[in-house]
């Protein structure tokens, strides 16, 4: 009730002042009155107290129970009164008024024939010296006055609640502006980085190869200029890329929720408390992002649709999960229609694979949880790497982008297949990246020598030539994987990280040169389409699934096949059931029959 109480506007505070003088002088006239009681004086006491108290207390809960009670307790004890004593019927006109500007919705429709007409009409039966009609008139004009004043206060009240949720409207409006550049900005950074860094790595990689055709001392040094020049350009987009992707991401998550818990208290009037349990851990950007984006619209809706004045929010730090709950004590509602904000919330949980849960009954306010697994910052295993090229302006390009990624080691260099063997004697390296053309022995003599000698050293063929015959022959030699030269950056870490794990990587380019080679020489294994739909696989799970065996991530799955993101996870999902496996090696594994 207290909090209640803090809602008020000037006017309750009038009524309740109004009410207490108008109570106060009633209380004290029938003192002096108190002799022709026909009841003891003290049972008129309490019940005039009564009539007071109840109904106002009756008005904190719900105006039903007010109107009723201040009819039958004040209208009662006014028509007692006006038995006794004729000319005391005009206390009910006050009564009168205040059940007016009471009623609301459609209540007015029988307090109006009740006060106006009713009680008037049994005044008048009690007392021969009161006139029904005179009396009928004066009810109306009072309780015309107290409708009026209703309606102001009405409007007055939705004015105000206006003004409140439009200044909520803005700071959310400001909010998710603010969350949505912040994500524009992170996406242009990446492709920026696949796409612009990409394209001076080529630049390098090509201006190399112009020092063979180039035989003056002009010549190179023009050549020198162009590779510093396009070097600094890397350099300068690379800055430029960080100072983009930067900003407020170096904001821990318990700070972005404290920040946008303290920004919607400046706009609003609402208390909200913001609580923490469990020991913090560092999530991801978007497990963040989610988040943030969850609380935002559950408070901006407990406000706008709930009419809350206080919300607590707990976010829980568990062992498996993150889960952040968000309660108001705002109206409630039986049947909770997901609009535009509450399915973006659900899309989001759910490309995390977490979920949204919402709760509400009427009077009881509403309760939005939104869980997501620990998607913790895992730092991935260090990978060493070997390069192994003939051309040093290739080895050097390639070190160049491989060093980006800050799971990649680059453990030697190599110009042929010799240079490479007495390494790997040395080393071991956990990933050769080899190339296939090489003077002395070539890369598919290297990887025979060493699969032999270190089979867990694994192999990658990385060249510009696409001849069937090539791949065929690295693959038999025990390589892991073949890949060009020209694959985007961001595939080619991806692959060596497949690489890495065990999952054979073949480059889209030649899958088709190779299917054609495999039905012309067939092996005994059935193909892989066949074995992988001996597990019952939909055509779209076996498309989803080869893919994956390309080492394509969800998003590009999503962009290829015209899908969602959370739609390729919930695919994979069902492959991985389906197959009996845990992980995507583990599936393309088992689906295509690929071992060492």
């Amino acid at each position: 009730m207290f909090n209640l109480v803090k809602q008020w506007f000037w006017y309750d505070w009038l009524v309740l002042l109004f009410r207490i003088c108008f109570s106060t002088s009633f209380l004290v006239t029938m003192c002096y009155l108190s002799e022709d009681f026909t009841i003891p004086f003290w049972i008129a006491f309490v019940w005039g107290v009564v009539s007071f108290s109840v109904p106002w207390f009756c008005l904190q809960l719900h105006y039903k129970y007010y109107l009723i009670a201040e009819i039958l307790f004040s209208g009662g004890l006014c028509l007692y009164l006006a038995a006794l004593f004729p000319e005391s019927y005009v206390t009910f006109l006050p009564i009168a008024f205040m059940i007016a500007s009471n009623s609301a919705q459609k209540s007015y429709r029988w307090t109006a024939p009740i006060t106006v007409i009713l009680i008037p009409i049994m005044l008048s039966r009690l007392s021969q010296q009161m006139d029904a009609v005179s009396m009928i008139v004066n009810m109306g004009l009072v309780y015309t006055l107290g409708f009026a004043f209703h309606l102001l206060v009405v409007n007055h009240k939705q004015g105000r609640i206006i003004k409140d949720q439009n200044a909520v409207l803005e700071q959310y409006i400001s909010q998710v502006e603010r969350m949505t550049l912040l994500e524009e900005r992170d996406r242009l950074s990446k492709d920026l980085h696949d796409t612009v860094g990409h394209s001076y790595t080529s630049i390098i990689m090509g201006l190399e190869t112009l020092r063979s055709e180039v035989n003056t001392s002009e010549g190179e040094h023009k050549i020198d200029a162009l590779l510093k020049l396009t070097r600094n350009g890397l350099d300068d987009v690379r800055r430029y890329l960080h100072h983009v992707g930067a900003s407020e991401d170096s904001l821990t998550l318990m700070q972005s929720l404290q920040k946008l818990v303290d920004d919607f208290q400046t706009f609003s009037k609402v208390k909200i408390r913001l609580r923490t349990f469990g020991e913090p851990y560092t999530v991801s950007k978007q497990a963040q992002m989610t988040l943030y984006r969850c609380l935002q619209e559950s408070i901006t809706n407990a406000v706008r649709h709930g009419q809350a004045s206080e919300i607590v929010i707990s976010l829980h730090y568990e062992e498996k999960l993150i889960r952040l709950d968000v309660q108001d004590n705002g109206l409630g509602t039986g049947d909770l229609k997901a609009g535009f904000g509450v399915n973006a919330m659900k899309e989001r949980a759910s490309n995390l694979q977490g979920q949204v849960y919402f709760y509400s009954k009427p009077g009881e306010g509403t309760l939005v949880t939104c869980s997501l697994p620990r998607l913790e910052e895992i730092q991935e295993e260090t990978i060493r790497l070997l390069l192994v090229d003939d051309q040093p302006y290739i080895r050097d390009s390639l070190r160049i982008i491989l060093e980006q990624e800050p799971d990649f080691v680059i453990n030697g260099l190599a110009e042929n297949g010799e240079q490479a063997i007495s390494f790997c004697e040395q080393e071991q390296p956990h990933v050769v990246l080899m190339d296939l053309n090489m003077p002395g022995m070539d890369g598919a003599e290297a990887t025979k020598l060493i699969k032999q000698k270190w089979p867990g050293v694994r192999v990658l063929i990385l060249t510009t030539f696409q001849e069937a015959d090539m791949a065929v022959e690295a693959l038999q030699n025990g390589a892991d994987g073949y890949l060009l030269k020209s694959t985007e950056p961001q595939e080619l870490f991806e692959g060596i990280r497949l690489v890495h794990r065990g999952v054979k990587m073949i480059t889209p380019d030649i899958t088709n040169v190779l299917i054609d080679h495999y039905e012309m020489h067939p092996a005994s294994e059935a193909p892989p389409t066949e074995k992988s739909n001996e597990y019952g696989l939909t055509p779209r799970e076996l498309e989803i699934l080869e893919c994956l065996s390309k080492g394509m991530r969800y998003k590009s799955i999503a962009a290829k096949l015209y899908l969602s993101d959370g739609t390729v996870r919930n695919y994979a999902s069902t492959i991985y059931a389906k197959l009996g496996v845990r992980n995507r090696e583990e599936a393309v594994e088992k689906a295509f029959g690929i071992s060492d």
